[in-house]
């Protein structure tokens, strides 16, 4: 059991790696084409990775990709919509607020760890469904806004840029999109209603970009080509394959540890391949940042334990 734990944990810690990375590549990308087209692009790419794992699944399995069940075909459908629409709020507000950090900022480091504060956010907003919330995860929630003060607040309010205000409502719609996932999630097949999901996402994004970004086109979209091939293909196809394989041998709170490495990752990220370094103080806010997520997962992690 241990060994599959550790290798679990090993292929949890690539696909944060990708996650992580896709904060350097959403950057640059935003240097290239505007944000909804991108998101669009991407998503439904991501969309088209997915299908084709299922295709190939049901063939090796023998089995068909859509039950034959009207009651489970109408929970996909609206399992899909609903959290499509919020993977399109949680994915446009971390595109728009990258694309609007000033340069030299270290946006990559700002982004990734205001997002992850999801993590924190979770047990929260999950009072509104009457579920307890852990005493020690209010503690976490403590550290977490000394870590945004140290990160965005340190230098007065003049430290604040729009791009951690959107990011603040990315890692909300975040939130909500978790929670919803984790009602249909539990009646639905992950890659089925990641699917749709991303189909769902990707005719918003596009829609959206036909309406306010006219000034897009087909031109923006392939000098972004290699940006949007990492977003769809690795972002979304493979590191969501990499996270349903790992999480089969990483006990939960263990995998969501690692799976929060991807704030990490974004920083080094943006340090080794964009050159953008953090204060020391912002260093400081990332790390309790980082503390306050880890901290988060301690219930979790003794409940799994004792059970």
């Amino acid at each position: 059991m241990q060994k599959n734990n550790i290798k679990g944990c090993f292929i949890l810690t690539f696909a944060s790696l990708i996650w992580g990375l896709a904060f350097v590549v959403q950057n640059d990308a935003s240097n290239l084409i505007s944000p909804f087209a991108f998101n669009s692009s991407r998503s439904l790419l991501g969309a088209l990775v997915i299908f084709i794992f299922l295709f190939v699944k049901s063939k090796l399995r023998h089995e068909k990709i859509f039950k034959n069940d009207k009651s489970y075909i109408k929970s996909t459908v609206i399992g899909g919509i609903v959290c499509g629409i919020f993977l399109a709020f949680s994915v446009n507000f971390q595109q728009l607020g990258i694309s609007v950090y000033p340069d030299n900022c270290a946006a990559e480091a700002r982004a990734g760890f205001i997002t992850a504060l999801y993590v924190i956010l979770v047990p929260i907003v999950s009072i509104t469904l009457k579920k307890k919330t852990p005493p020690i995860v209010w503690l976490a929630v403590m550290i977490a806004l000394l870590g945004i003060y140290y990160l965005c607040l340190s230098q007065g309010l003049s430290g604040i840029y729009l791009g951690d205000i959107l990011m603040l409502f990315c890692a909300l719609s975040c939130t909500i999109h978790i929670l919803f996932v984790d009602k249909f999630g539990g009646i639905i097949d992950g890659p089925l209603l990641s699917f749709v999901q991303f189909l769902v996402c990707g005719i918003i994004s596009g829609v959206i970009s036909v309406i306010f970004e006219p000034q897009t086109t087909i031109q923006n979209i392939y000098s972004a080509l290699p940006q949007i091939l990492y977003m769809g293909i690795l972002s979304s196809g493979l590191a969501y394959t990499l996270q349903i394989i790992g999480q089969r041998y990483a006990e939960p709170a263990v995998a969501s540890i690692f799976m929060s490495l991807e704030s990490v990752f974004a920083s080094l990220g943006g340090w080794i391949i964009m050159g953008n370094k953090l204060s020391p103080r912002e260093l400081l806010g990332c790390a309790l940042v980082f503390v306050a997520i880890i901290i988060a997962q301690i219930p979790e992690f003794f409940k799994k334990t004792a059970n």
